[in-house]
């Protein structure tokens, strides 16, 4: 085997600008293959970040009525949807998928917040358990978050986000002024920002929809036990939770939908029912959108490695010509077929090694070309570049197989007596 290598080598290097011309076609298919499947992954991942932002594995369980989420500003509570209970919420936080819990209501869209004359259009309110910041990735940028007191008590506190700040302040300091919420005055107690937020990358109007689709105008937090103040105490909750990964998001979800689903007593008819809000889901289809468009990239790119094997059977078949007396020697000294047959396989399956590695080194630096010009992310892929190895040389052995066979047949009188 060794010696086999060793020859091969010595082939190639007497040989090189036609050695070179015969792994060109391996190299461009195994460039474009590494380029392609490089920056298809880091696009997907780009579409997850950008719908759920990175380290964010939230998911939100609202109550809905056929495909619209309930919102009970416009309507009464129908019978049959209970409050979540304590031990329904240990129930949750018992599966291996979801690492915290936490249970709040809300008024999406209110319209009765105000700061003196000043009003917060289209903000919505949320009553919180003590879970919700820590689970949500909240944290308290100025001011401080709700004690313990406040939400035992009915206490008219409320902690406010920076857009509600400065939609309702404005540049001054909103820590310690008082706000009205439905008619009851509220303390600014503090101000609340998201821990780790991420920016999306939008290149259209559609991104922007897309990606914009949920963002409120400003959000207020109240204790859950002060809901009853400006609201209905019976209202049901939501619930949002932590999942352990982002890959466990989907089944996280659809596991607290279905107990929470469990508890409640309406008709099927209703078509009301919990259902989470899975944006991981939704990344998933745009990523199978586009990995539908690129597969077909693939595929093209695929049709030079055939190109390329064409041209290595080719040059194996002049290789065989070439070296015809040497081969008639070699059978004269009593070489069996099988060496002369590994001496031609082992040469092809160098061959398109060789071209194999400098395409993956080729493909690296193309897809870093075309992130910088194209303003792509990309994610090199270990496994693509392994299957760029193997298949490279499956491609020396499959199409070097001809020419092998071809040498390992010939006579050796007739070889000897080639001109």
């Amino acid at each position: 085997m060794f010696e086999n290598i060793r020859l091969s080598f010595k082939g190639i290097l007497s040989h090189k600008v036609r050695s070179f011309l015969t792994m060109l076609g391996i190299i461009i298919g195994i460039a474009a293959i590494i380029a392609i499947v490089s920056t298809i992954k880091g696009t997907n991942e780009q579409i997850k970040n950008n719908l759920i932002g990175a380290g964010n594995n939230t998911v939100k369980i609202s109550l809905y009525q056929g495909d619209g989420e309930m919102d009970f500003q416009y309507q009464s509570v129908p019978a049959g949807i209970p409050v979540i209970s304590g031990e329904t919420k240990n129930q949750l936080e018992d599966f291996d998928e979801i690492d915290a819990v936490s249970l709040y209501r809300q008024r999406t869209y209110c319209d009765s917040i105000y700061y003196m004359n000043t009003s917060l259009s289209g903000g919505s309110i949320l009553g919180i358990d003590e879970n919700y910041f820590s689970t949500a990735g909240y944290r308290i940028k100025s001011g401080k978050g709700f004690s313990d007191r406040d939400y035992r008590g009915n206490q008219k506190c409320a902690v406010i986000d920076t857009t509600t700040a400065t939609s309702l302040f404005g540049g001054e300091e909103p820590v310690g002024k008082i706000i009205d919420i439905n008619g009851e005055p509220f303390k600014v107690i503090g101000v609340a920002v998201q821990s780790s937020k991420f920016e999306p990358v939008i290149n259209s109007y559609e991104d922007y929809q897309l990606y914009n689709q949920d963002n409120s105008s400003g959000q207020i937090f109240i204790p859950l036990k002060s809901w009853p103040v400006v609201f209905r105490f019976d209202e049901p909750q939501n619930c949002i939770i932590k999942a352990v990964d982002t890959d466990s998001m989907t089944k996280a979800g659809k596991e607290a939908a279905e107990l929470l689903n469990g508890n409640l007593s309406v008709s099927e008819d209703s078509g009301i029912k919990y259902k989470g809000e899975d944006q991981l889901e939704k990344a998933k289809s745009l990523q199978k959108l586009s990995d539908s468009t690129n597969t077909l990239v693939i595929c093209i790119a695929g049709i030079s490695l055939l190109v390329g094997g064409i041209g290595v059977m080719n040059i194996m078949l002049v290789s065989v010509t070439e070296r015809t007396r040497e081969i008639g020697l070699k059978k004269a000294l009593g070489a069996r077929k099988k060496v002369i047959l590994g001496q031609f396989l082992t040469e092809a399956a160098v061959l398109t090694s060789i071209g194999g590695i400098i395409g993956i080194a080729a493909g690296i630096i193309l897809a870093q070309i075309i992130s910088k010009f194209a303003d792509v992310p990309v994610a090199i892929s270990g496994i693509s570049i392994a299957v760029s190895v193997i298949f490279s040389m499956a491609v020396g052995i499959i199409f070097g197989l001809i020419p092998s066979v071809k040498a390992a047949n010939l006579d050796p009188i007739d070889a000897l007596r080639y001109e």
